[in-house]
C-alpha cells in the first residue's frame, strides 16, 4: 500500500535541511576582506558569502510552533552559516557532514525519534542517503531531477526563495496546524516568535 506524501508528513517531528541550494540558491560568493596584523600591515583573507530567504526564517518559527523541531545538516563548513543558525536557534546543526545519515543517526538518538518522523529537504545526490531512508523525503524546484525523481513532495519555489517555507507549510498543513501556527506568530502574547530570528550583524556572542 502506498502511503501519500500527507500521511508521511503527519508523522514529522523533526525537519532538516540541506543549506546550499536548499536555504540559499546554491551560489557561494568568496571575497577578499582586508585584516590588520599586529605590526599594522594588512593582511588579506578570503570571506564566504551566502543568501538566505528571510521567509525560510519565519517558516521555522512556524515549525516551532507546531511542536516540530529544526536543523541544518551540510558538507561545507562556512561561519556564514553557524550565524544563520544561532539567529534561528536551530536544535541541530552540523556542518562538514559529507555522509549525512551519521548526523541524522545522531539526532535519531538525542530526540528518541524513529527515521519515519524525520523530514529532510534536499536538493543534490549528496542528499539521497537521507531522503532514502527518512519518513518525509522533501526536493526543492531546482534539485537535480535524480533527487526530484526520489522525492515524496516537491516545493513551488526554489532553494533561497521560499522552497524551506515550502515544506514547512506542506508539513502544517497536513497536520491541519498551519492557520493555527501562522496566527500563534503574529500574537503579541506568545513569547517564541519574538525570540526567534534576531539578527545582530554578525554578532556571534
Amino acid at each position: 500500500m502506498t502511503v501519500s506524501a500527507e500521511d508521511r508528513a503527519r508523522r514529522i517531528k523533526v525537519i532538516l535541511f540541506d543549506v546550499d541550494g536548499v536555504l540559499t540558491d546554491g551560489t557561494i560568493w568568496i571575497y577578499p576582506m582586508p585584516v590588520g596584523q599586529p605590526d599594522g600591515s594588512v593582511a588579506t583573507k578570503m570571506v564566504e558569502a551566502k543568501g538566505f530567504s528571510a521567509h525560510d526564517g519565519a517558516g521555522m518559527t512556524l515549525a516551532r510552533l507546531g511542536g516540530m523541531k529544526v536543523g541544518i545538516i551540510t558538507k561545507r563548513i562556512s561561519e556564514t552559516v553557524a550565524l544563520r543558525a544561532r539567529d534561528l536557534k536551530l536544535e541541530f546543526v552540523y556542518q562538514g557532514q559529507a555522509f549525512k545519515m551519521q548526523a541524522v543517526r545522531d539526532i535519531m538518538q538525542r530526540e528518541s525519534v524513529a527515521l519515519d518522523e524525520i523530514a529532510y529537504v534536499g536538493d543534490d545526490v549528496v542528499d539521497l542517503p537521507v531522503m532514502r531512508a527518512c519518513g518525509l523525503a522533501v526536493a526543492v524546484a531546482n534539485a537535480r531531477e535524480q533527487v526530484k525523481a526520489e522525492a515524496h513532495y516537491v516545493t513551488s519555489h526554489a532553494g533561497g526563495d521560499g522552497a524551506g517555507r515550502d515544506a514547512i507549510e506542506f508539513i502544517l498543513r497536513a497536520k491541519g496546524l498551519l492557520e493555527q501556527c501562522i496566527e500563534a506568530s503574529i500574537d503579541e502574547g506568545n513569547p517564541l516568535p519574538p525570540s526567534m530570528d534576531i539578527g545582530k550583524g554578525g554578532d556571534l556572542k
